[in-house]
């Protein structure tokens, strides 16, 4: 997949395209399916497909205050737009100055000036430009006059079919999901388990005192993270490697009485020794087990850390 990042200059014109835009965050089911409309369409009229996103949620430009937590980064969202196997990725950067942009003259300069859209896919509930001034209704507008046709299609469920009464596919509902701690419910929506990426750090070594040595991560605040709590799921290595890990999320009730600071993300990794402190590593939720809970004592604990290890032997080895 070739991307092209739209803070440097834009080849003038790749081929005649398909184009679909959206922040794209989590390429869930709903985005897979657009996407395959693009393809579609595209192996029909002998087009190249495009999809246009954005290099952080614009949200967090226009509206700072109550913008969402990402399902993915970048980097993941270019690796999971590859395996949908479009042709481009076009990355707009968007800040201040883009935010003030019309939707006409994205339009002009993105869609027809840059990526010469003969065809553009997008939900019928999509707006973009300046205060969401554009639409559907605009997009085929200026169509008709600049050479491309519009399809807007209907919000789908987790089967890949229209919604209709039935809960849709999309990015807010997979959020809801994770501050439920409902890993599963996303996992369905999303087409795979959520996952999260960080760097192991140094902790305090209390999960080695306890004979459960944990690997503690470093997530990035932006990165939507599920309900506090205690998971089964998996740990990749920097090499690949993939190994089963009981993991707690939370502020570790039993030894702290007042929540502060974010959550603390600690994996035990099950039948593993070794350093890892500096890799960057990837953490996949694959099941809730319970809610944090404060114990107490430190032996009730440690009891209660060994079923959870026991049951996420039992889920995902």
């Amino acid at each position: 997949m070739q991307v092209i990042h739209g803070d440097a200059p834009c080849p003038t014109p790749l081929s005649p395209s398909v184009v679909t835009i959206g922040a794209y965050d989590g390429v869930h089911l709903g985005h897979q399916q657009v996407i395959r409309e693009v393809r579609d369409l595209a192996a029909a009229r002998g087009l190249q497909t495009v999809v246009v996103t954005f290099d952080r949620h614009p949200a967090t430009v226009v509206r700072p205050e109550s913008a969402p937590r990402l399902l993915c980064d970048l980097e993941q969202k270019l690796e999971l737009l590859a395996a949908t196997g479009v042709d481009t990725t076009y990355v707009v950067q968007f800040d201040a100055e883009r935010a003030k942009e019309t939707a006409e003259e994205f339009v002009d300069e993105v869609l027809v000036g840059c990526l010469a859209a003969r065809a553009v896919v997008v939900g019928e509930d999509f707006h973009f430009g300046h205060k969401r001034g554009g639409n559907v209704e605009l997009l085929r507008d200026m169509g008709a006059t600049r050479g491309f046709t519009v399809e807007g299609l209907a919000l789908v469920d987790a089967s890949g079919h229209p919604a209709g009464d039935a809960p849709n596919v999309s990015s807010t509902a997979i959020r809801a999901l994770l501050a439920e701690g409902d890993v599963r419910g996303a996992a369905e929506l999303l087409g795979r388990p959520h996952e999260v990426r960080g760097t192991v750090e140094h902790g305090d070594q209390r999960g080695r005192e306890l004979g459960f040595p944990t690997a503690n991560l470093s997530i990035p605040a932006e990165i939507a993270l599920p309900a506090d709590g205690i998971y089964a799921g998996w740990f990749e290595r920097a090499d690949g490697s993939v190994v089963p890990t009981a993991m707690s999320l939370g502020h570790r009730p039993t030894f702290y009485e007042r929540p502060s600071g974010a959550p603390l993300l600690e994996c035990h990794l099950l039948d593993f020794a070794g350093d890892l402190y500096g890799e960057a590593v990837k953490v996949r939720f694959a099941d809730r087990l319970r809610g944090e809970v404060r114990f107490d004592s430190v032996d009730d604990l440690v009891a209660q850390m060994a079923l959870d290890v026991a049951a996420t032997r039992e889920l995902v080895s």
